[in-house]
Order: C-alpha cells, then sequence, then structure tokens
C-alpha cells in the first residue's frame, strides 16, 4: 500500500514537472549585458533608460520575448556593427512595446508605437539603422519622443 501511494505521488509530480516544462521556451533563455543610456527630445527633455543589450543573434532572436511586465524605465538596445535596414516582429512577445529605431549618429530615424503582442506583422525601419530600443508601449508619446531626436549610448558615439 506505500509502494502505491509513493508511485502515486511521484507520477503526480512528474506530470506537474512535465505541464511546467512544457510552458518554457523550448530553449535556455539568453542572458543580458545591461547598461543605460538617455533620450534627448528637441523639446529640452532627457529620459534614462536601463536597457538590456541584445547584441548576439540568439539574444537579437530572443529579444523580449516571455516577458509579462517591464519597468518603465526599462528597455532593450538591439546593436548592429553596421547600419542596416531592420524588421521586427512579435512572436511570443506578451507585452505592447514601442520600437524606436535609431540611425548610426543617434538619431531617431523612425518609431513604431504600441507594437501587437503575439503580431507576426513585420515592423520595419524606415532606413538603415544601427540600433534599434524597445520601451514600453506608449512610452514615447507619453514622454514626446519623436523621429530627429537624440540616443546618446556609446555604440552610437554620442556618450558624454
Amino acid at each position: 500500500m506505500i509502494g502505491r501511494a509513493v508511485r502515486g505521488i511521484l507520477s503526480g509530480l512528474l506530470v506537474g514537472f512535465t505541464i511546467l516544462l512544457s510552458a518554457l521556451p523550448a530553449t535556455a533563455l539568453e542572458s543580458f549585458a545591461r547598461s543605460s543610456l538617455t533620450v534627448e527630445t528637441a523639446g529640452g527633455g532627457k529620459y534614462r533608460f536601463d536597457v538590456e543589450l541584445a547584441e548576439t543573434p540568439a539574444q537579437q532572436a530572443q529579444g523580449l520575448m516571455f516577458r509579462e511586465k517591464m519597468a518603465a524605465d526599462a528597455g532593450m538596445l538591439f546593436t548592429y556593427d553596421r547600419p542596416q535596414p531592420a524588421s521586427f516582429w512579435m512572436k511570443n512577445t506578451l507585452i505592447p512595446l514601442d520600437m524606436i529605431f535609431i540611425g548610426a549618429d543617434g538619431r531617431i530615424v523612425n518609431i513604431h508605437a504600441n507594437a501587437v503582442p503575439q503580431s507576426l506583422d513585420g515592423v520595419n525601419s524606415a532606413g538603415p539603422v544601427k540600433g534599434i530600443l524597445e520601451i514600453n508601449g506608449g512610452m514615447s508619446a507619453r514622454l514626446g519622443i519623436r523621429p530627429g531626436d537624440r540616443v546618446v549610448h556609446p555604440v552610437f558615439g554620442t556618450a558624454k
């Protein structure tokens, strides 16, 4: 009788563990270095964000997937070695995001506001970019961040 009870408990634990594993991504999640940057607006605003850096292809493929929330002053900065056209989607991304496309000189090329979670629609840069800053959806409008504003970070050679 004790053997049957132990087998039942072990079986239940195995089923629970299997369900937990199936809820996780198929591969291990990447880890990201951290940095900070400032967005300087034409209206004189200076907004600091603590960002994770998506530098490798694996980090860039994962991005902010599977996140259920993000702090108001947080984000992710995707960087390229050289300026290039960029296209993103929101597969497995659970929160709305503003995607800020940044030229090599640190100037904002274009912004896609409130990208729809889980959407497979492409979100494209309006030209070659050296980086993309993802922040919480709607934050660009709230702070008055617009194309032509400047992102201050070493990757753009604009750090002070």
